[in-house]
């Protein structure tokens, strides 16, 4: 990269060149405790946790009155980050996009992700999609699509990739995961209100490339078993009310497979990290594709449960 004529006179001078200016980042949907979480790591220095290079500057409420876990923590987490952080709320999306560099769409509902992204797409901003990206196959294509036709970047991953990025490994043959699997009767494909985070460790440590799952449903889990092009097999186990997440490794050797098994747990700091670069470079640390393939795994294992277990292709 060149250096401008002040910069190379500054550096030959050993002046140090000013750091750049923090971006400016706007929350659409204050009804999730993701929003205290991500604002208390961007706007508090003094955090342990704080990632700099932005920080949060606007926030739309949103929310859904037919959603218990929206409608009922909504107006406390919007007041902590108006009170506790000096976050401007605002009425609109339109009039959050005029405020910031980046949108981080946070809403809990994935029902109302895709008229949501709409408005930011419309604005030209680019965005982090909260988990879930949507609450169907259908409306995470399309936000795809949409966002593709205007140039606009995005991505969308789980905090809970994270807990297993450092397990990945190319001599690996198939993994089981298990983490919490509460369903929400509003949306369409179940597994993606909570078991999503199961699904982000599996497509984090097998990749892209699945070609078959089954179902297997009772009410206190459900097990998904998947089957990769190139042979490897997965499984993910979604148990309720909530449980521990976990994960098994199975590895190639010539004197035969062998296992290993951890817990695991997530923080926010690294997908954080991860989102505020996104914001500077526009490069998503997860490939698009790679999350929409995930999305149609979802889908094959709700045409699965819905059709008593039978193996289902993805779309």
């Amino acid at each position: 990269m060149k250096l401008t004529v002040f910069a190379a006179l500054a550096v030959l001078a050993g002046i140090s060149p000013a750091p750049a200016a923090d971006l400016r980042l706007g929350l659409v949907g204050t009804d999730t405790s993701h929003v205290i979480a991500f604002t208390a790591a961007l706007n508090d220095p003094a955090s342990p946790d704080h990632v700099p290079g932005a920080r949060i500057v606007a926030a739309f409420k949103g929310g859904s009155p037919d959603l218990p876990s929206s409608r009922d923590r909504i107006e406390g987490f919007t007041r902590t980050l108006r009170e506790k952080y000096g976050v401007e709320i605002v009425d609109t999306i339109a009039e959050l996009c005029k405020r910031v560099d980046g949108v981080i769409l946070t809403s809990v509902d994935g029902r109302v992700h895709l008229a949501q992204a709409r408005e930011i797409v419309a604005a030209r901003k680019p965005m982090f999609i909260d988990k879930p990206l949507s609450s169907t196959l259908e409306d995470a294509r399309e936000i795809a699509r949409i966002a593709k036709a205007a140039g606009v970047r995005w991505f969308s991953t789980s905090s809970q990739r994270y807990a297993v990025l450092n397990l990945r490994a190319p001599d690996l043959s198939g993994v089981d995961v298990w983490g919490p699997g509460p369903l929400e009767e509003h949306h369409q494909l179940d597994l993606s209100w909570y078991a999503i985070h199961e699904a982000e460790m599996l497509y984090t440590l097998l990749g892209t490339g699945c070609e078959e799952v089954t179902r297997v449903a009772s009410p206190d889990a459900d097990v998904v078993s998947c089957r990769w092009k190139d042979g490897r097999i997965g499984s993910m186990r979604a148990l309720r009310p909530y449980a521990e997440y976990g994960v098994v490794l199975f590895h190639k050797d010539p004197k035969g497979q062998k296992a290993s098994m951890t817990a695991t747990s997530g923080g926010y700091t690294p997908l954080i990290r991860d989102f505020v670069k996104f914001f500077q470079s526009g490069v998503p640390a997860v490939p698009n594709e790679e999350t929409l393939e995930l999305f149609a795994f979802l889908d094959a294992a709700q045409r699965s449960k819905e059709a008593g277990g039978r193996p289902m292709r993805l779309r």
